[in-house]
């Protein structure tokens, strides 16, 4: 199954920028901003002014995906760890 890459601008620090993300992010991005009553915007700097990766998309897809392992409680702390270190 193949996901297309969907090009937004986003306002970080009243600076426009693109993001490029496969679609099911956009939507997880979006319920995580509501469900923090953020806009998609605020998130974006939040997560831009945290991120250790040099680049913006990767930062987002890997907190939505932190985001939910932790919501969800999926991983056991022996995953989590080697998951960590091997990135």
């Amino acid at each position: 199954m193949q996901s297309s890459v969907v090009k937004r601008s986003v306002v970080i620090d009243g600076h426009k920028t693109s993001v490029s993300l496969e679609g099911p992010f956009w939507t997880d991005l979006k319920a995580i901003a509501h469900a923090q009553q953020m806009t998609l915007s605020a998130l974006v700097a939040k997560i831009d002014g945290t991120r250790e990766q040099s680049n913006l998309s990767s930062a987002i897809r890997l907190f939505v995906l932190h985001h939910f392992r932790n919501e969800n409680g999926q991983m056991g702390r022996s995953e989590s760890s080697s998951f960590h270190g091997g990135c």
